[in-house]
């Protein structure tokens, strides 16, 4: 591994050192006591596992919402206490938390882990006991069955569709139309699903995919795949990744002396994957990033200022408010939102409040009216472009002056 990916995981290890229990953001900033006067949210996070650089993140933006919302009213003139535990990236330990958290913890409403396949195993302990659940990073309208789940990750009805069309028509735009495409994807729900799709998408526009290669999660030897890659030599590189396992993939490609002419990665860790120098020209989605138009509110502002200085005091190598913490705040932004306007901790009042209003987050405007409870499509298509993150598509919100670069 490169030294930025061994810093991540060093600066991810000492954050979660202290968090193998449980960690607790009280209004006092000490552990928590059971006080009828606070509010409580529990929730899980990847704190350790293959999905822990990516969750150090999300935990950053809860922990900065929720002093947030204590420094002003709370909800209901009440502080909120966020306890927090770690699922270790393990979906089957997710829902044994899930069940502690509501059965003896007794939490008010819980939060999002971080992850689809997490969010895929809580979702039905959240259904048993009736408790709304506002997931982060969920993409799959299709598995989205309970009532009461909703989510920030706003892609739309058919991401499986929009996502692998948006990415050909980014490169289409630069005048560079692929007529080969290597798909290559981990076996979680969220990867498999949209990779079944992109190769969908390509048949229908003659896209010839002269590879497709599912791996097992938590592939830590990316070797035999880059050799695959390597010989497929495809004008795309399509890669379901999440975390830093493009990263991976691309350091393996590098000792065989191969370099994807363009390449995409559908939710990788943007930090280590835009330091590296094998990053260049990386495609990738996005909902939210600290570049003009998306920065421009006061409550967009407030967030990045914020976010960027909690960041900075965990030693995060990458401190960028970017779309993941975006994603998890605009969770908490929706729930306090649904909380404050029925006037009610009731589960059952905040989702039926939900399915028929929209919310203002960081992300955009949230609506939950569409099929899995899922509403606009606000993907957007960012690239590496000289070490930094730039949005190239749609042009509504591209970074300005940015354009797409393709080979």
């Amino acid at each position: 591994m490169n030294s930025f990916i061994m810093k991540v995981v060093r600066s991810v290890s000492a954050i979660t050192l202290t968090l193998s229990v449980a960690f607790v953001i009280a209004p006092s900033g000490a552990v928590a006591q059971q006080n009828s006067d606070t509010i409580k949210i529990g929730g899980t996070l990847s704190l350790t596992g293959p999905l822990a650089p990516t969750a150090a993140m999300h935990k950053i933006a809860g922990e900065v919402y929720v002093k947030q919302l204590n420094e002003g009213d709370g909800l209901h003139g009440r502080k909120v206490e966020w306890i927090l535990l770690d699922d270790q990236s393990k979906p089957e330990l997710a829902r044994t938390l899930y069940e502690r958290l509501i059965t003896k913890d007794k939490v008010d409403f819980i939060s999002s882990p971080y992850s689809a396949n997490i969010a895929l195993a809580v979702m039905p302990v959240a259904e048993r006991y009736g408790k709304a659940l506002i997931t982060s990073t969920f993409s799959m309208p299709k598995l989205s069955r309970y009532a009461r789940h909703f989510t920030a990750w706003s892609v739309g009805p058919t991401p499986e569709v929009s996502i692998p069309t948006l990415v050909l028509d980014t490169l289409a735009g630069a005048g560079k139309i692929p007529k080969t495409m290597a798909i290559v994807t981990g076996k979680t729900p969220a990867a498999d699903f949209i990779a079944a799709g992109a190769r969908e998408v390509a048949k229908q526009r003659g896209v010839d995919v002269n590879l497709y290669l599912e791996y097992e999660f938590g592939t830590r030897d990316f070797g035999p795949i880059a050799a695959r890659v390597r010989q497929a030599d495809p004008d795309l590189l399509f890669v379901g990744a999440l975390g830093l396992e493009g990263n991976m993939l691309l350091e393996a490609l590098e000792k065989l002396n191969y370099a994807p002419r363009n390449h995409f990665y559908l939710y990788p860790s943007p930090g280590p994957l835009a330091a590296s120098k094998l990053g260049a020209n990386a495609l990738a989605t996005a909902l939210f990033e600290d570049l003009p138009p998306m920065n421009q509110s006061k409550a967009a502002s407030d967030f990045i200022s914020a976010y960027r200085s909690a960041a900075a005091q965990a030693n995060l190598p990458y401190q960028e408010a970017d779309t993941q913490p975006a994603a998890m705040y605009s969770t908490l932004q929706t729930l306090t939102a649904a909380v404050r306007e029925t006037k009610s901790l009731d589960d059952s009042k905040i989702a039926d409040w939900l399915k028929v209003n929209s919310v203002e987050t960081l992300i955009g405007k949230l609506r939950f009216d569409g099929p899995g409870n899922f509403g606009a499509d606000l993907t957007k298509i960012k690239q590496v472009q000289n070490g930094k993150w730039v949005v190239v598509a749609p042009k509504g919100f591209a970074t300005p002056g940015a354009t797409v670069i393709a080979k």
